[in-house]
């Protein structure tokens, strides 16, 4: 069975649980949790997975190698590589990736960030298309990006603008990320709400707009997070909505806003005019890439989580440690 050998050659701790794991690492794991505990097939771990059958062979052998695959199985290394995995299959997503918390008060924001950072870091390659959402969890990601050469990158930032300049701005954050891979850039200048849906389409249609919006339709992956409507969310910090309005949506059945756009828990957007308004890449081209990553966590966020999943079909969640368990109904 799978188990994580101890840094100091040592026994199972609290340190060696809480230490967050590479990218290979993390995934060499779940080939051997999958492998040794599940007793899947080596095909039904590739197609899990979504690598080939040779690959996971490679990973299996890699994990005894190293030495990740004794007896018995440590339970910090189990219970977390299980968790990544129920969550993922709570979300009906390929893949999870969950931040460790010191505890289950603690806030999610920068740990998510970190984590969500290093798989960017490796998920960017030459002549990607990215596009980017906004929010604090993602800000947070830019200094976790690893720096390294890569060819003709483009990024796009998938929302408007707020008036109010703040440090998760989106287009500051998309701004910000392309300098990074010194990559292109397509902003969309303009608010994220406007007043109605006349504006939105005149400056879609007039205002040299519709090339940002005819170029997402041909993106290879989304960064995206999602907001509560609740009063320390997005749309409220940045004056977007009043504590009236936001009430309103309650009622239209709302739980979440995702780009500005407010779906409620079955993940399908609420018939009221601020989805209209809203200065955003159609969620519908969001999820036609290849690559959809959410991002996000928080008490706060779990119902949120669940309606922004059914909504974008994400490939890969990226959340913490006491999200995932109130996802998945797992006691921390």
């Amino acid at each position: 069975m799978p188990t994580k050998k101890s840094a100091a050659q040592g026994g199972d701790s609290a340190g060696e649980r809480r230490r967050p794991l590479e990218r290979a690492e993390r995934l060499r794991q779940r080939a051997a949790w999958m492998y040794y505990v599940e007793e899947m097939t080596q095909s039904d771990i590739a197609h899990a997975m979504g690598v080939g059958r040779v690959s996971v062979a490679r990973m299996l052998a890699q994990a005894r190698a190293l030495g990740e695959v004794r007896i018995a199985l440590k339970r910090g290394a189990a219970e977390f590589a299980g968790l990544e995995i129920a969550l993922a299959k709570a979300l009906d997503a390929a893949e999870a990736i969950v931040a460790p918390l010191s505890s289950p008060d603690a806030d999610p924001t920068a740990p998510i960030g970190a984590a969500l950072g290093a798989f960017v870091s490796d998920l960017v390659a030459d002549e990607m298309k990215i596009g980017l959402g906004w929010g604090r969890t993602l800000f947070h990601s830019l200094d976790h990006l690893r720096e390294r050469t890569v060819k003709n990158v483009t990024v796009v930032s998938l929302v408007g603008g707020v008036n109010h300049v703040a440090r998760v701005n989106p287009v500051e954050f998309a701004w910000e990320f392309a300098r990074v891979y010194d990559a292109d850039c397509y902003l969309i200048p303009a608010p994220a709400l406007v007043d109605g849906p006349a504006t939105r389409q005149a400056l879609i249609e007039r205002c040299g707009l519709k090339a940002v919006y005819d170029f997402a339709r041909r993106l290879d992956a989304v960064v995206v997070s999602v907001g509560a409507l609740s009063a320390r969310s997005t749309l409220d910090r940045f004056g977007l909505i009043d504590e009236g309005e936001r009430r309103r949506l309650g009622e239209y059945g709302a739980v979440g806003e995702m780009l500005c756009n407010v779906f409620g828990a079955d993940g399908r957007l609420i018939d009221h005019p601020i989805n209209a308004r809203a200065m955003s890449v159609p969620l519908e081209t969001v999820a036609a890439a290849p690559i959809r990553v959410l991002a996000s966590g928080g008490a706060a966020k779990i119902k949120a989580m669940r309606g922004a999943a059914k909504l974008l079909r994400p490939t890969v969640v990226v959340t913490d440690e006491a999200t995932a368990r109130a996802l998945t109904g797992k006691a921390w």
